[in-house]
């Protein structure tokens, strides 16, 4: 993987890329960096992959916009810069893959609202298209006083191993120990903002309903964040969907169970490179 940063209004946003061939973006979501998707890199080696630190987060420095819409909007400046050397335009339509995990499948909504014509495909892993409800936006709240009481990694410290299964608990323990030692330097800002930006992000159902472009929808058997009856509910609303439920995960399906989510996301893409869809 190759390091690159790029500067968005004066600030720096660093990204990861590898690859040639079909350019897949892989956005990750609220407490994590773009290495969350490392066990991902060499399955999707025949990709031109683009995975962004977004802003608040990894390398990256906040920017003034830090709603969903606007991290949506840098990584779309991410894909425009790490592309404008090979065949990509903005102006062509169907050239990139998409797929966000949790915060990152809000952000990947926010894009193909805006900027459909330039996805070929789209998903996410444990994430929704549905806005908080007034229990989730408390439960938020809540984590935001604690952050700014305790501190950014007291708060992640004590609910990273919350998101992962009991299978991988008794199993796989490091991974939880490792993912806790990786999120030291987020600050108190940054998660705030990310809170402040879910709190108030709208529905985005309509997108998944007027889409013509086949959605990719993963979700856990253990997942506490996106329960399964929920995400669920979402399977019906795209014209094509690819769902699929992950038995042994919690909330970090790509690390909890990644020779199964490398397969997901291998034969997603691979769907993609012969179908055609209308506009």
């Amino acid at each position: 993987m190759e390091h690159k940063e790029i500067n968005i209004k004066g600030k720096r946003i660093c990204y990861l890329t590898t690859g040639q061939g079909q350019v897949v973006v892989l956005v990750h979501g609220f407490g994590e960096d773009g290495t969350v998707w490392k066990n991902q890199y060499e399955a999707l080696k025949e990709c031109k992959l683009i995975v962004p630190d977004l802003p608040g987060s990894g390398q990256s420095e906040m920017i003034d916009d830090m709603s969903i819409e606007g991290l949506a909007e840098a990584v779309k400046e991410v894909i425009l810069h790490e592309t404008a050397s090979l065949f990509f335009k903005e102006r062509e339509a169907g050239s990139i893959v998409m797929i966000g995990h949790s915060m990152g499948g809000y952000i990947t909504l926010a894009f193909a609202e805006k900027y459909h014509h330039m996805l070929k495909g789209f998903g996410f892993f444990h994430s929704t298209a549905f806005e908080d409800t007034d229990e989730k936006k408390a439960t938020r709240h809540k984590g935001i006083e604690f952050i700014k009481e305790h501190g950014a990694f007291e708060f992640l410290r004590t609910s990273i191993p919350i998101l992962y299964s009991p299978v991988t608990k008794e199993e796989n323990p490091l991974v939880i120990e490792q993912q806790i030692a990786a999120s030291r330097n987020f600050s108190d800002a940054a998660l705030v903002s990310y809170y402040m930006s879910m709190i108030q992000r709208p529905d985005r159902t309509h997108v998944l309903r007027e889409t013509h472009l086949p959605v990719l929808l993963v979700f856990a058997k253990f997942d506490n964040s996106v329960q399964l009856q929920d995400g669920l509910k979402l399977a019906h609303m795209p014209n094509l969907s690819y769902i699929h439920i992950l038995e042994k995960s919690g909330h970090m399906g790509m690390i909890e169970e990644r020779e199964e989510s490398n397969r997901i996301l291998k034969d997603y893409i691979d769907s993609l490179k012969t179908s055609t869809y209308p506009e």
